[in-house]
């Protein structure tokens, strides 16, 4: 028998049914695999140390001031044998851990990416838009997990700011995260895309970012 583990972007991939999913099957995926790699990492309380990804066998993490002013929060793609991810510099300490934790879904789905989100939206940039939610919401379970954050939340630290500080998050993807788990009245702000037409939650990201074509094969 072989009792070799598999690598674990592979186990997280495992969790990945190659289909096109609804949008609530895949945010419960995403949580699904959140979750999964947060007892392979070994992390059983805040504050997850998303450090450890770039420790991860093929992964690089680049914290890069070059994009200064562009918009771009950080992206990712495969490179000279090993996934890149580029965070940008001038982001908070908060902001680039979710960043980092994003992209790290990104590298999830590649290689069902065609497949997995092609029944989102009506349109290109709606489904665009969509699959970029969703790697949020990926990011939010990751770094705020809903069991961790029940029992802080049962512990008696009800404030938004204290439960930021302890997950080392900001108070604003705090807020959201307490709505989505039920802990405070689910009256999130939203925003809205014309073209999309409906409002969304939302996270850091004000508009999607394209992902760089990838230049090579992928593993």
């Amino acid at each position: 028998m072989n009792d070799i583990p598999q690598p674990i972007i592979k186990q997280l991939r495992s969790l990945m049914p190659v289909r096109p999913l609804e949008e609530h099957e895949a945010r419960s995926i995403a949580e699904r695999q959140a979750t999964k790699l947060l007892e392979l990492l070994e992390q059983h309380a805040p504050a997850v140390d998303v450090g450890l990804i770039t420790e991860l066998p093929l992964v690089e993490v680049k914290v890069d001031s070059a994009l200064r002013g562009t918009g771009i929060l950080g992206f990712s793609n495969w490179s000279r044998g090993r996934w890149l991810i580029v965070v940008n510099r001038d982001d908070s300490t908060t902001r680039r851990r979710f960043t980092l934790s994003h992209e790290f879904k990104h590298i999830l789905d590649h290689p069902y990416i065609g497949v997995i989100y092609s029944k989102l939206g009506k349109t290109e940039e709606e489904r665009d838009y969509l699959t970029e939610r969703i790697c949020d919401y990926f990011a939010a379970c990751l770094l705020m997990p809903r069991n961790w954050l029940k029992r802080a939340w049962a512990s008696g630290i009800q404030d938004q700011t204290a439960l930021a500080a302890k997950f080392h998050v900001s108070e604003a993807a705090m807020g959201i995260r307490l709505k989505e788990v039920g802990l405070i009245e689910p009256q999130f702000r939203s925003i809205r895309l014309p073209a999309i037409g409906r409002p969304v939650r939302n996270y850091f990201r004000r508009l999607p970012v394209a992902q760089p074509k990838l230049n090579t094969t992928t593993p």
